[in-house]
């Protein structure tokens, strides 16, 4: 696959020149509306896959410094300001936090609690399903990569499993002995717990920083709070509902247990770096959960942690060099921020929020909040990048059901669940969906009928149970 395709590349710089050139609308600065002609080409190019991330954000930045729409006839100031993402502490507390999901992957400690729940509930297909989605519950606070988390923990043991019981990728008569069923299961598992935790997944972050910029205060814990509930009634509910419109052949996995003991004891007893990373998660959390009253917020948490790890040679400084995942997440999120954050800082956020306001001003909150959500979250069908998709849409939505009377929380919290459980729609919809989409024992018109069925019942459930969860929090 070539990194850069031409054909697309010269799409993306067409929509950018007519966009550009578009008479500024009414209300709108010309920097404002220039910039946002930079942006929405980015995101298209994103989504066109005209090249890598990196690549369309260094594009980006270079096109912002070089047209000065951030500082008119000020060179230095303008390069200046297309770099100020990079000093965002929400950028460094998601590339720290890859950091630290390398000590889970390199000491084997993530494998290990995976196996762990495998040998408890591992007895029937549904236990197993369970149990490798208690792991992903369990890595989900510190490990922010639902890929590497998914992709790289998860899955190559579910998939060794479903192989285990004769359910074979390359046999398509053996799918739905197990393999199928497993593969659906824990990538919906893998959406939900990434929605339940500010660090769950890496668009989280960024949600937060958009909900700061309109005045919209949220926290590791206040994050936590109000996913857990709704988070927990997907998690319960999910795999049953899968199980009955999608059974597995295969109900019972007896063996499991005794393969999953097998593993562990070829693992031999918990090493040393595993304690200190187990020691460094548990600080971590405490930290993220009581950090507040302590004034030490969630980014010098993940510096906590990460010198922790350094110090004690759990990750050594080339481990930390060679993360390439979280180095490029640092990059591509931090030019994101810088022009959404920007065009915030322009006034165009807000001129769009009014003129959205204008045509649908007539309704009222209680009808424009599910509106508003079920709009961003069937939109995701058209982005191949939950961190596009939320840089596009997230703050513009926020700020149109703010100015419609929408609780600022309740809508802020909401969009951010959507961030990650809008990715079970399609085979593209999140970071981990080419990895189990890629194993092949799901059919694409299943994998797409049963991510609408299933996202159906996680709208209801998080509009539903999650709504008057935060009422009863307080959070409107």
């Amino acid at each position: 696959m070539k990194e850069v395709n031409i054909r697309n590349v010269a799409i993306t710089f067409i929509i950018a020149v007519i966009l550009w050139n578009i008479p500024t609308p009414d209300g709108v600065a010309p920097n404002a509306w220039h910039l946002f002609a930079i942006f929405a080409a980015t995101i298209i190019g994103i989504i066109l896959k005209a090249a890598p991330m990196g690549t369309m954000c260094m594009l980006a930045i270079g096109v912002t410094a070089l047209t000065q729409v951030l500082a008119p006839d000020d060179a230095g100031k303008s390069i200046t300001k297309a770099l100020t993402g990079f000093g965002d502490k929400i950028i460094w507390l998601i590339g720290i936090s890859f950091f630290i999901a390398r000590g889970f992957i390199k000491t084997g400690l993530g494998n290990r609690i995976a196996f762990i729940f495998i040998r408890i509930f591992g007895k029937s297909s549904l236990g197993l399903a369970y149990g490798l989605g208690l792991a992903d519950l369990c890595l989900a606070p510190a490990i922010p990569s639902n890929t590497a988390r998914g992709g790289g923990i998860i899955y190559p043991i579910m998939k060794s499993m479903a192989i285990s019981f004769d359910s074979h990728p390359d046999k398509p008569e053996t799918h739905k002995k197990l393999g199928s069923f497993l593969t659906l299961n824990s990538y919906y598992m893998n959406l939900i717990t990434s929605s339940m935790f500010l660090t769950g997944t890496a668009s989280n972050p960024m949600c937060q920083k958009f909900a700061a910029d309109l005045g919209i205060n949220i926290t590791w814990m206040s994050w936590a709070a109000a996913g857990f509930v709704p988070g927990m009634v997907a998690f319960i509910i999910v795999p049953l509902v899968l199980y009955k419109i999608f059974p597995p052949e295969l109900k019972k996995t007896t063996d499991a247990p005794k393969m999953a003991a097998q593993k562990l004891k070829e693992m031999g007893a918990i090493t040393k770096h595993e304690w200190l990373m187990l020691l460094a998660f548990v600080i971590l959390l405490s930290l993220w959960i009581f950090g507040g009253s302590l004034s030490i917020d969630a980014t010098t948490t993940a510096f906590i942690g990460l010198t922790l790890l350094l110090l004690t040679s759990v990750l050594t400084w080339e481990d930390v060099k060679s993360e390439k995942g979280a180095w490029d997440t640092i990059v591509w999120f931090a030019v994101l921020v810088m022009m959404a954050s920007s065009l915030n800082e322009l006034g165009f956020i807000e001129w769009f929020s009014n003129l959205i306001k204008g045509e649908i001003g007539g309704l009222s909150w209680q009808v424009a909040f599910p509106v508003i959500v079920a709009v961003y979250f069937f939109s995701h069908y058209i982005f191949a990048s939950a961190t596009a998709h939320v840089a596009a849409m997230y703050a513009a939505l926020l700020g149109v059901g703010v100015s419609l009377g929408v609780p600022p929380m309740l809508l802020a919290m909401m969009l951010g669940f959507m961030g990650s459980i809008y990715g079970i729609l399609t085979h593209y919809g999140h970071g981990p969906a080419p990895v189990y989409y890629g194993s092949g024992y799901v059919e694409l018109k299943t994998w797409w009928l049963k991510g609408l069925e299933v996202g159906i019942v996680l709208l209801i459930i998080y509009m539903v149970v999650g709504g008057l969860w935060m009422k009863v929090l307080g959070y409107y």
